[in-house]
């Protein structure tokens, strides 16, 4: 068992008989359940929606009607609901949102949900 030398805080570390010296640190995946991968494609997803909703609303980030899509609640409905619940937080678009739903809806297919951890 050693510390290593000059941190705030010691760590222990525990060594195999025979070892010299501490193994290095690996860094760790963002996560076993979610890999970078999916969390990319969560990521292009949500600037796509941002993108969209400026489109949609013809308008700057701060002037868009507080609305929030969170795509994990989305996740937890089926088709028909996503529908309806996407239609009734974009009401006060003016401009046609059938694109943007469908458009929303393809890209949303197959991702998983995510832990509550990882969401903050």
């Amino acid at each position: 068992m050693a510390t290593r030398p000059g941190a705030q805080h010691p760590r222990v570390l525990f060594q195999a008989a025979g070892e010299e010296e501490p193994p290095q640190r690996r860094l760790g995946k963002l996560t076993v359940k979610y890999n970078r991968k999916d969390l990319q494609r969560r990521l292009d997803i949500e600037e796509w929606i941002e993108e969209q909703l400026h489109l949609l609303f013809g308008c700057e980030e701060e002037e868009i009607p507080e609305l929030e899509i969170d795509i994990d609640e989305l996740l937890d409905l089926s088709d028909s609901e996503q529908r309806s619940k996407l239609h009734v937080l974009l009401q006060e678009c003016d401009k046609p949102t059938e694109d943007f739903i469908s458009g929303l809806l393809y890209r949303i297919k197959g991702l998983r949900k995510m832990s509550p951890q990882l969401r903050k």
